[in-house]
């Protein structure tokens, strides 16, 4: 049977032909030189383009490297709970496949799970975080107001929600993520609210975060998150997350 990895990465992707190759080769470089055992999981979201061939290409490229492709889409947030799920690391890492926040960066927040702490998300927004390249003054005002709803309605003291790059220790991955009903890009706050509702620690660690202007994420993804903390919101008054 193969070793236990220590950490699990899992990266959707949908039509990300053009930078999980990067991608991959960034995190690969990165985690070959640590002194732990890891997988990479790359979940396709029934992309259009041709994600999945690159992917496949990079298989006997890339060490413990796994695909699982969807050939329909289903969200963001199912594939990151399929890829919790089907990761064995007693740490999981999901991370966007634009590489906005660096895999190096994952060693700041490693640290904190021997100090119990269940939930250990990369943040835009507390001290010592730096943004290297900034999104439109639109789409910033949007996200802090945004960020301010969700507080308010689900997860508050939660300054960055949306940020993919968010790691899970074993037992709080297979636990929260089993939960989830949120299939799109509101899933973050629902993880945040079954952590708060089960009482597992979350610690905000800063991070260097660099917008990429190609970004799949467009105005309508906004909407539809404010959309969803909505029923979140009412599901926390229903006690679905019991």
């Amino acid at each position: 049977m193969a070793t236990k990895p220590y950490l699990s990465v899992i990266i959707p992707a949908y039509n990300e032909e053009k930078r999980i190759a990067n991608t991959l080769l960034a995190i690969d470089k990165y985690l070959s030189h640590q002194n732990y055992e890891y997988e990479i999981i790359v979940v396709v979201d029934g992309a259009k383009d041709a994600t999945t061939q690159v992917v496949t290409k990079y298989l006997p490229l890339v060490k413990n490297l796994h695909l699982i492709d969807n050939k329909e889409n289903h969200g963001k947030g199912a594939v990151v709970a399929q890829g919790m799920l089907e990761a064995r690391g007693e740490i999981r890492l999901f991370t966007d496949a634009d590489n906005s926040t660096s895999i190096e960066q994952v060693a700041n927040l490693i640290p904190y799970f021997s100090q119990g702490y269940d939930v250990v998300i990369g943040s835009r927004r507390v001290k010592g975080a730096r943004i290297a390249v900034h999104q439109t003054f639109m789409r910033e005002l949007a996200g802090r107001i945004g960020n301010l709803i969700i507080q308010i309605l689900a997860v508050p003291f939660v300054w960055d929600t949306q940020c993919g790059f968010k790691a899970f220790s074993e037992k709080a991955a297979e636990d929260i993520f089993k939960r989830l009903t949120i299939k799109r890009f509101g899933f973050d706050v629902e993880v945040f609210a079954i952590a708060r509702f089960h009482r597992y620690k979350i610690k905000q660690v800063p991070v260097i975060w660099i917008n990429d202007e190609s970004s799949m994420v467009g105005a309508a993804s906004f909407v539809s998150v404010l959309m969803e903390v909505i029923k979140i919101r009412v599901n926390i008054w229903r006690g679905v997350y019991r």
